[in-house]
């Protein structure tokens, strides 16, 4: 019997009842405080892959994190809201036991699924021109932490700071990434990936500063044919900061295969601390 991947058992759900699953969190991803973002986004996006009311394929996720997911289980809502003849509307909840046992939100999300049609495509947004991943070293980052021996990274440019100064000049991050141990790209993993870089703020500052993500959305410009001829090979995945200001900084981050086809494009909101 086949072992499954650390990344599936972790996304795993039961259904418990009409648009709603049971879940628990997984140690192998996580975080310092909790799990890694990228994990509950990718759970919230497992529970629409995995409704039966489901039309077409991700286009968008959306998740506030609206409090700190604490270990354990969880139970997570998903609900088609509007169907159209394309286009199909979700809204996600997540929630756990608050000190007195009642259900307490800890995450919410909406989420847009969509048949595509062949039309008139173009990629504006080119691949930089980088090594290739097999002429980058491999990094070992936050060795003490879990989710980051979850996956390959080896950064182009933009690792984590050697000199904590705060002299840093810019917030450019560029690194090969991949699942490890290896396995197929899908729409959940997709979602973790999207929320795979260390804070911007640590890079453009140069200070191990507190920080959280509020908000993070995720576009999906590639749909099921194009993550299967992805396979489990590398992505290269590149992000940086627009604006540091009054406690809260933006993200705004692509990922391409090795192909150089442009599979995500993302954008989130992180609240740092002095």
């Amino acid at each position: 019997m086949t072992t499954p991947h650390p990344f599936d058992q972790a996304i795993a759900l039961t259904p418990a009842g009409p648009h709603t699953y049971s879940g628990a969190t997984s140690p192998a991803y996580g975080n310092m405080v909790g799990p890694f973002g990228g994990i509950t986004a990718a759970t919230a996006m497992q529970a629409v892959m995995l409704h039966p009311q489901r039309l077409g394929e991700p286009i968008s996720l959306t998740v506030n994190y609206a409090a700190a997911l604490a270990d354990g289980a969880f139970t997570l809502m998903a609900r088609p809201v509007r169907t159209n003849r394309s286009t199909q509307h979700w809204l996600l909840e997540i929630t756990q036991p608050d000190a007195q046992g009642e259900p307490a939100t800890v995450l919410t999300a909406s989420a847009v699924t969509a048949v595509r049609r062949e039309t008139w495509s173009v990629d504006d947004e080119p691949m930089p021109a980088v090594p290739p991943p097999d002429r980058v070293a491999q990094a070992n980052i936050a060795p003490h932490v879990a989710w980051p021996q979850r996956y390959g990274m080896r950064f182009v440019t933009g690792s984590i700071p050697e000199r904590w100064d705060g002299q840093g000049d810019t917030s450019l991050l560029q690194m090969w990434v991949r699942d490890e141990p290896g396995r197929a790209l899908d729409f959940p993993s997709l979602s973790a990936l999207a929320d795979v870089f260390y804070p911007r703020v640590w890079l453009r500052r140069a200070k191990p500063v507190p920080t959280g993500t509020v908000s993070m959305t995720v576009y999906f410009h590639a749909g099921a044919a194009e993550l299967a001829a992805t396979g489990s090979g590398w992505l290269l995945a590149q992000a940086r900061g627009q604006v540091f200001r009054n406690g809260f900084f933006d993200q705004t981050a692509q990922l391409w295969n090795e192909a150089g086809l442009l599979l995500v494009t993302t954008h989130q909101i992180v609240y740092y601390k002095e």
